[in-house]
């Protein structure tokens, strides 16, 4: 085990079977897996008939995973790497999978969510395991104090469901943090349009950029106030009918709509 992978085994195999229940029916189905360890998830994966790309980092456990554990099975391939790297190429080279699954670390599970659904792959199923805290932002309402760019970001492609929390004498070492799975179901029409996608996403980085400062504030201080200025960012504003004064985590998903909207007929004159 390497400690600055934030490596924490998953050893419990009713909570396994758990979460492999949740990608069913697997029979024939292409999974990606992040963070696969030594193989135990997979080896479920596999016994149910799923064809498993496995994104390993560690040296050690591809090792492992490519000469012992499933060096002979025809459905397993390993891209070793770091997954923030090697996933964007994968799925650049590769046709899309119909599942993602993992355990992710904790110092990085996040960073591997946002960027899948930045680039707006729309996978139809993915099931992670993370650090409760994370799963509460991804799940989180409008008005909540975890609802931020995370919720937002999520939700517009995705149904978002905490399946069930694990206890930490499930993995080994014990992590010091609670842990969830949560599970995304991919809508049948995304809450964005494909046109105002990246409006929206360029909105809801300026407007949680610091929870604490007002719509206004936030939207002043970041790209939208670069190319709109302080009357164009007014104008947007009440163009939205957005109170200045809220902050971001009181506005709802119509709102937020509106200023992309308004935005993009910014940009377009």
């Amino acid at each position: 085990m390497t400690k600055k992978f934030g490596q924490n085994f998953l050893i419990s195999k009713p909570v396994r079977e758990r979460i492999v229940s949740l990608l069913e029916p697997l029979e024939n189905t292409t999974v990606w897996e992040v963070g696969p360890g030594i193989g135990s998830l997979t080896a479920l994966l596999l016994e149910r008939g799923a064809a498993v790309t496995a994104f390993e980092i560690d040296h050690g456990f591809c090792r492992i995973l490519r000469e012992h554990a499933f060096g002979e099975e025809p459905n397993f391939h390993l891209v070793e790497g770091d997954a923030l790297k090697t996933l964007p190429k994968t799925f650049g080279q590769a046709a899309l999978p119909e599942r993602v699954c993992g355990n992710l670390p904790y110092n990085v599970g996040s960073v591997v969510i946002a960027k899948i659904l930045e680039e707006g792959y729309r996978i139809p199923q993915m099931v992670f395991t993370l650090q409760k805290e994370v799963v509460d932002r991804l799940c989180a309402s409008p008005g909540s104090k975890m609802w931020s760019s995370f919720s937002l970001l999520a939700q517009m492609d995705y149904e978002v469901t905490q399946s069930f929390v694990i206890n930490a004498g499930a993995f080994f070492p014990k992590p010091n943090v609670t842990s969830s799975v949560v599970h995304f179901a991919l809508r049948e029409e995304s809450l964005v349009k494909d046109e105002l996608r990246p409006h929206f996403l360029l909105v809801i980085r300026d407007l949680f950029a610091q929870r604490r400062k007002t719509v206004k504030n936030n939207l002043m201080g970041g790209k939208i106030g670069a190319l709109l200025g302080k009357e164009g960012v007014a104008s947007l504003l009440a163009e939205s009918n957005v109170d200045p004064s809220l902050r971001a985590e009181a506005l709802s998903w119509p709102q937020f709509l509106s200023l992309s909207e308004s935005l993009s007929n910014y940009q377009a004159t």
